[in-house]
């Protein structure tokens, strides 16, 4: 495994991510072949079919040329961006430009999303796009499993009598949807905290960026939550565990966790994982001195 990235499990959800505010966020679900962001596409994620890329910034986006060229490379099938509908143009420009570059465009394909939007990952499986607030254009995403089950008044009915009520017309079924992972992508304060299917998500990964008390005007600037914004939202969520993400290399694991333990009662404060706590992340390996030496359990300052 790339020792950049961070290993955690959520029950039967795992998660596998690294993300630094400003320098590279790529957080995937593997076993539901889904990407949140790209970042530098490492290599453990190029498997994964499917990109759900929240907006166009460097740090989220730099690698979709990178992970849809490698997976060319290696015989895989073209990847699947998801991304907000104003980003397809010039997401086809880039990949344009790198064929200029390379002698052949790579082949990729290109799903533009809108608020409500959804698209199957796989049968039961679907992706769904949410209006998130980050100053440009920029979605959330929660990957849904949708399931289709017998009527209860149909329980008692042998094959051939659904069969024949089929034959009538008659919907026998009815739709269960369980929200799974509901990632927020980089954004502020919003509508997005009332979509039901992010407050009842199994997980819900949410960037926490700035911790220090000046600096809620700059998280107001950027479109970016404080500590404070997130303490305030997490007793009103019924996830059973929160992921944050995109913390800033000016605040260290362990002081963003006794803000945390600070601001929040024991119990929220249970359902809240750090995503770059490497003392909580099942992957325990330490990484190169020179890749992730700020991202420590200490204070950092830039």
């Amino acid at each position: 495994m790339n020792s950049r990235l961070l290993e955690h499990q959520f029950d039967d959800l795992r998660i596998l991510g690294y993300s630094v505010a400003g320098e590279e966020t790529v957080i995937a679900a593997p076993e539901l072949n889904v990407c949140f962001d790209i970042g530098k596409a490492p290599a453990d994620l190029l498997p994964v079919d499917h990109v759900l890329l929240s907006h166009g910034h460097m740090d989220h986006a730099a690698g979709v040329a990178y992970y849809l060229s490698q997976r060319n490379f290696v015989g895989n099938a073209p990847g699947t961006i998801l991304a907000p509908t104003a980003l397809i143009k010039p997401l086809k420009s880039l990949l344009r430009v790198w064929g200029e570059l390379e002698g052949h465009v790579t082949p990729a394909e290109l799903v533009g999303m809108e608020d409500g939007d959804e698209f199957q990952i796989r049968k039961g499986l679907v992706a769904r796009a949410f209006a998130n607030n980050h100053g440009v254009p920029s979605l959330g995403f929660v990957v849904v499993d949708v399931r289709r089950k017998l009527k209860p008044e149909y329980l008692g009915k042998s094959g051939p009598q659904l069969v024949e009520l089929k034959k009538q017309g008659i919907d026998i079924q009815y739709t269960v949807e369980v929200p799974l992972v509901a990632y927020s992508g980089d954004t502020a304060d919003g509508d997005w905290l009332q979509n039901e299917d992010v407050r009842k998500a199994k997980l819900l990964i949410m960037e926490c960026t700035f911790f220090d008390a000046d600096h809620m005007r700059r998280a107001r600037h950027g479109h970016h939550l404080h500590v404070r914004d997130v303490a305030r939202m997490i007793p009103a969520m019924d996830n059973e565990h929160i992921l944050l993400s995109h913390v800033t290399r000016r605040t260290g694991i362990r002081d963003a966790k006794n803000v945390l333990k600070q601001l929040l009662s024991a119990d929220d404060y249970q359902r809240v994982t750090l995503l770059m706590d490497r003392r909580k992340a099942l992957n325990t390996r330490r990484p190169q001195a020179d890749a992730t030496k700020p991202v420590t359990d200490g204070p950092v300052r830039k």
